[in-house]
């Protein structure tokens, strides 16, 4: 069973979340998109959206913080563990507080906003489930663990597991010992992932870059007389 849940299943997840990617770019570029709906509603948007977007972030950049930074590498800039545990503890459980905030913020206005709750798929609620359930069963965590209780250094476990994954040379065993929650908590991540590349979560892969060179917009009058507008990728002056 460990080497199912620690080996095998984290390796199906990245399997179809890389092939899921290429797949979905080469055949649904126009669908590769937020789907947005704020020409529906953007009240409410205006306050959860933001909320979302930065404490995930933050939960994000926490994440490649303590999984891929090894232990000694930031003891050996002369980070002690009790100064990253606190802020660790501090920042995580912040962000993870505004990250759920601005989810169950969007989730209302999805429900019970109209037109955009006729434009939610099923595809979206199943996102939007596995996506809270990830970031609920993390909070928990780090509330159970660090909170509630007497600390866990999951950096000793948990940290090396997953760069273990990425090595090649798995041990499964760093995972089975770590407490419930997290080990619940990396499940559905790795659930998360293996959906990922089918849900609107794609545009978070995706940057505007083109905007920045493509030609310009060209407005041609209906006025005959006028002369003719100059090419699109011309300087307008």
């Amino acid at each position: 069973m460990s080497v199912l849940l620690w080996v095998v299943l984290p390796y199906v997840a990245l399997t179809v979340f890389v092939l899921g990617h290429v797949w979905r770019y080469r055949y649904d570029k126009f669908g590769w998109t937020t789907r947005s709906s704020q020409m529906y509603e953007s009240r409410l948007l205006r306050v959860g959206s933001p909320l979302f977007h930065f404490g995930i972030l933050v939960v994000a950049l926490g994440h490649v913080g303590g999984l891929v930074i090894p232990k000694s590498w930031t003891e050996a800039v002369g980070v002690s563990e009790e100064l990253y545990h606190l802020s660790a503890v501090v920042l995580g459980t912040v962000a993870g507080v505004a990250t759920v905030a601005g989810l169950a913020i969007l989730i209302y206005r999805r429900r019970t906003v109209g037109p955009v709750f006729t434009a939610t798929t099923r595809n979206d609620k199943l996102m939007y489930a596995v996506l809270g359930l990830t970031i609920a069963l993390g909070l928990a965590a780090t509330v159970a663990a660090n909170l509630v209780g007497g600390g866990y250094d999951y950096r000793t476990t948990i940290s090396p597991w997953f760069r273990s994954i990425f090595t090649f040379q798995p041990e499964p065993a760093l995972m089975a010992g770590a407490p419930v929650l997290f080990q619940l908590h990396g499940l559905s991540a790795l659930v998360l992932f293996a959906i990922w590349p089918f849900t609107r979560l794609v545009h978070m892969l995706t940057a505007p870059v083109g905007y920045l060179t493509r030609p310009y917009i060209v407005y041609r009058s209906r006025d005959e007389g006028r002369p003719a507008a100059k090419r699109g990728w011309e300087p307008s002056r």
